[in-house]
């Protein structure tokens, strides 16, 4: 595996740096945000852990960049900013996950090896997505419902995908907005519901199919298995 950290504290990221090494697993650090995003946008790494205050350019700018240009990256954000608020800005940026410092080396190494897992489509565990009866093929970017194909637009793949990531989980229209449309700043959030409203048509393969995407009002969606 090879991970790539972007921590400003020298002294932190040596110490990471020397436990991911422990555990076989190769870190290129980088001290500052521009020269981590460029590492990000260069090279293939099977996860990036990044902090959020850094110079020239911090976490979050990172993050929004990495989708932006549609790398395929997962990213687990390191904070001393604990607050629900945080968390939510910094999942909401286009992070994987989050972790709070201090934290335990053992955490850390737990979240990097789930975040290697959920990527992995060359896995039997990250090739295929399901939920109920809907299922994502990655490696062979093919969808269904039961045995009905389901043909998507690549955007409508995209959502699709980040819904059954998040298989029952209730997502916000600021969210979905943030990770589908974060290359395109001018996008309004009326634009979740039309491409929730696509999907919900490609899903309905039978006359009497259940709808599958739970509309929860005042917040968001919920893709239901």
């Amino acid at each position: 595996m090879r991970v790539l950290l972007v921590e400003d504290d020298k002294q932190l990221a040596e110490l990471i740096a020397r436990v991911l090494k422990r555990e076989g697993i190769q870190a290129d650090v980088a001290h500052d945000g521009d020269l981590g995003l460029e590492m990000a946008l260069t090279n293939t790494y099977d996860v990036a852990i990044v902090d959020w205050m850094l110079p020239k350019r911090d976490g979050r700018s990172i993050c929004l960049a990495v989708r932006r240009a549609r790398v395929r990256l997962p990213i687990l954000m390191l904070t001393a900013r604990g607050q629900v608020e945080d968390r939510v800005s910094g999942l909401d940026s286009g992070a994987d996950d989050y972790l709070t410092k201090p934290f335990a080396m053992e955490e850390l190494l737990a979240r990097v090896r789930a975040l290697s897992r959920r990527y992995d489509i060359t896995s039997p565990d990250g090739a295929v997505l399901e939920c109920g009866e809907l299922r994502m093929n990655l490696a062979e970017h093919t969808c269904y419902r039961g045995d009905q194909p389901i043909e998507l637009t690549p955007t409508e793949w995209e959502l699709m995908e980040y819904l059954l990531r998040n298989c029952n989980q209730v997502l916000s229209r600021e969210q979905i907005l943030n990770r589908i449309w974060a290359h395109d700043r001018d996008v309004q959030i009326k634009m979740v519901d039309i491409y929730i409203s696509y999907l919900r048509r490609k899903l309905q393969t039978q006359p009497t199919s259940r709808d599958l995407i739970e509309t929860v009002r005042g917040f968001g969606y919920r893709l239901k298995p």
